[in-house]
């Protein structure tokens, strides 16, 4: 197998968390590394031993050597990044959201197929082997008919007045924060695992703190001091940090569910629970080595992870024995790995979530907002 040489764009916590999974990978080399913020960049850089340090991103769409580029800028960035990734006849490998409304994300898929490009979003969980075991019970047809889906997802790095992100600014993030931050996973996961598509939608959004204190310079500037109210400036929120979304699905069959970046004690929660005519399933990612199943006519269960247990389609998910916990740095080392498959040509590579996939998960974020916004159910233009 030959090394693939890949750039990671974005130095924050996500794009050195790119850097780790590809490593991981053992046949892809991360020759460069680029951010806008230099002494960020210059330390990232040093700390992960990538040669190549540009500030400008076009530098490596330059480089002849790389291969594959990932695209972990901040959302305003994703469309024209990810255009230009692709133009330069470079795969593709986005963070999301893909872009920041469906009308780009839609155009990025058409650039998509027209450049023959591999193309993958960054949904991650989709790649925890319990996931994948929770998809492949369901296409065997152990859960039988979906009758509703319901869950959520709950963080709590918004809960302070003083918790300020460029998530919060639409002008960078979008429109919304917290459902297409978060909501789009928990969609994205679902609709994988269920097999079944959200059709409709009604949104209820809430921004719970309209104003926050944000910090008058960045974190690193106030780096081993003691913050100060001097320090902070208040500022209005218009994006959400709280929301109720019921839907519809393909089948008929309805759901439910509610994100928060605001749940004390709730780091990152992402729970589901499938209702099917057979058996029930419920996973909590807190908890990514167990699986819930439920039954009406017998004892539940709680299955462990464990290679040996899982359905053939996910066993190649699992790379440790039973009793030895794998989560989320795994997740995206898992999707990586098929989609550098892709890259090399394996007529044998396993799915991963393309362009099309990040379109879906941008076009119901969009038909939320327009819920919320009407107070009306709405459908999905996918």
């Amino acid at each position: 197998m030959r090394t693939v040489k890949a750039a990671v764009i974005g130095a924050g916590f996500i794009g050195p968390a790119h850097v780790e999974a590809l490593r991981r990978l053992g046949f892809v080399e991360v020759v460069a590394i680029v951010d806008s913020d230099k002494p960020r960049l210059e330390q990232k850089a040093a700390a992960l031993a990538i040669p190549r340090a540009y500030d400008d991103y076009r530098k490596v769409l330059d480089d002849r050597e790389i291969e594959v580029v990932h695209n972990c800028s901040p959302n305003n960035l994703h469309f024209e990044i990810n255009q230009a990734i692709l133009e330069a006849g470079k795969h593709c490998v986005s963070e999301k959201p893909l872009a920041t409304n469906s009308k780009e994300s839609r155009a990025l898929v058409a650039l998509a197929e027209k450049t023959g490009k591999v193309n993958a979003v960054n949904f991650n969980y989709r790649f925890y082997p319990l996931s994948q075991q929770a998809r492949a019970m369901c296409d065997a047809g152990d859960v039988g008919e979906v009758y509703a889906v319901h869950g959520s997802y709950l963080q709590d790095w918004l809960y302070l007045e003083t918790d300020y992100s460029w998530r919060l600014d639409p002008k960078i993030s979008g429109e919304s924060c917290c459902v297409a931050d978060i909501g789009s996973h928990w969609c994205d996961l679902v609709q994988f695992i269920t097999g079944r598509t959200i059709t409709e939608v009604l949104g209820d959004l809430q921004t719970t703190r309209k104003t926050r204190k944000r910090p008058k310079a960045t974190v690193e500037a106030f780096a081993g001091k003691l913050l100060t109210p001097a320090d902070f400036e208040e500022v209005k929120i218009s994006t959400d940090d709280y929301a109720n979304v019921l839907i519809r699905l393909d089948n008929g069959a309805r759901g439910v569910f509610t994100v928060s970046q605001l749940s004390a004690g709730r780091k990152n929660r992402l729970y589901y629970e499938i209702d099917g005519s057979k058996c029930a399933l419920s996973g909590d990612l807190e908890r990514p080595n167990e699986l819930w199943v439920g039954y009406r006519e017998k004892a539940n269960e709680v299955m462990i992870k464990d290679p040996s247990l899982l359905k053939e389609a996910a066993r190649p998910y699992a790379h440790y024995p039973g009793g030895h916990p794998e989560g989320y740095p795994d997740g995206p080392k898992n999707l990586f790995r098929n989609a550098y498959s892709k890259v090399l040509g394996d007529p044998a590579a396993l799915p991963f979530p393309t362009f099309a996939d990040g379109h879906r998960a941008v076009a119901i974020v969009d038909a939320v907002l327009a819920s919320s916004r009407s107070r009306q159910w709405t459908k999905v233009s996918y």
